[in-house]
This record gives C-alpha cells, structure tokens and sequence, in this order.
C-alpha cells in the first residue's frame, strides 16, 4: 500500500478515537480492504448503554499503599465530577468498566454485522492490540496491522506475528 494512503487512513484511525467517550484512553481502529473502508470502530460501551467508560475508584491515603504506589497508581489529584455532577475532591484513578469494547472488537463487529469480508484486509488501529483483539483479528482473516502506540503488554503483537500476520508500528 502506497505510504500517502497509510497515513491517510492512520489519521481516519486517530479521528475515529475523538469519538470515544472513555476519558483514560480513547482509541480507533479503521479496516481497510482495497481501499474501501469495511469499518471504524472505538472504545465504548455497547450499542444502547451509558457511554460512562470508567469507575472512579478513590484513595483515602489509607495504610494498604506506600507512598510510592499511590504515586503510581493514583496519578490524579484533584476535583472530579461524578456521573450525577457532584464534586468529588481527593487522590483518584479511573478504572475502564469490565463491559466496554476495544476499537478493534467494535470494528471487527460491524464487518460481521454486513455483507462484508474482512478476509484479506488492513487494520489501522492508534494503539497496539491487546491478546483478546489479536484473536479476534487473526480469526477475521486480517492479514496487515498497522498500530501507533505500544500497549502495556506485547502478547498482541507477538500473537500476530506468530499468526504471520505483517505487523508494523507506524
């Protein structure tokens, strides 16, 4: 695929991800089949539910974490309006709700909900694959990934690699 279409349809996957409602990491995938969009897909919640991505889980400053884990694990201080709009104020973290759907899996779903294939197609995605996408993926015949950002883990990109699917980080 010639590198101006690459990054045409990188940036698709980046203005697919302004449309996802989670507030710790917004993600999108498009797939790309000659060079007919089969699908965009987003991080979110499904079809009908509250598009509330994430808990909020609070840190009282208790003696279960040293200072150095609430650090870590609590990266934000501050104000925080909750879901009714009332002000929470403290050291908090937001956790993504067990039911939300990656980009890859909301994309992937579409095609499988048309008359479409996705046999043979591209995925562009702003983030890595996590290994529950990977499967998903390698099972709907894709056969090229692009990705911009790592994710935490590699079983993603290693479980596609071993799949002999053609992976790059763009």
């Amino acid at each position: 695929m010639n590198q101006k279409f690459i990054d045409y349809y990188m940036r698709m996957a980046e203005i697919t991800a302004e449309l996802s409602y989670a507030k710790r990491l917004q993600v999108g995938a498009v797939i790309v089949k000659e060079h007919k969009i089969l699908a965009t897909g987003y991080n979110g919640t499904p079809a009908g539910w509250d598009n509330n991505c994430e808990n909020v889980e609070w840190c009282n400053g208790g003696g279960w974490l040293s200072p150095d884990e609430i650090e870590e694990d609590w990266p934000y201080e501050g104000t925080y309006l909750d879901r009714d709009g009332n002000e929470m104020q403290g050291r908090y973290r937001l956790k993504t709700k067990p039911e939300v759907l990656h980009a890859e899996s909301n994309a992937l779903m579409k095609v499988a909900r048309s008359t479409e294939s996705s046999e043979g197609s591209t995925l562009f995605c702003t983030h890595a694959p996590c290994m529950d996408c990977a499967k998903l993926i390698y099972q709907a015949g894709i056969t090229k990934v692009y990705y911009r950002n790592a994710y935490r883990s590699e079983q993603g990109i290693e479980f596609l690699q071993k799949g002999n699917i053609d992976v790059t980080r763009y």
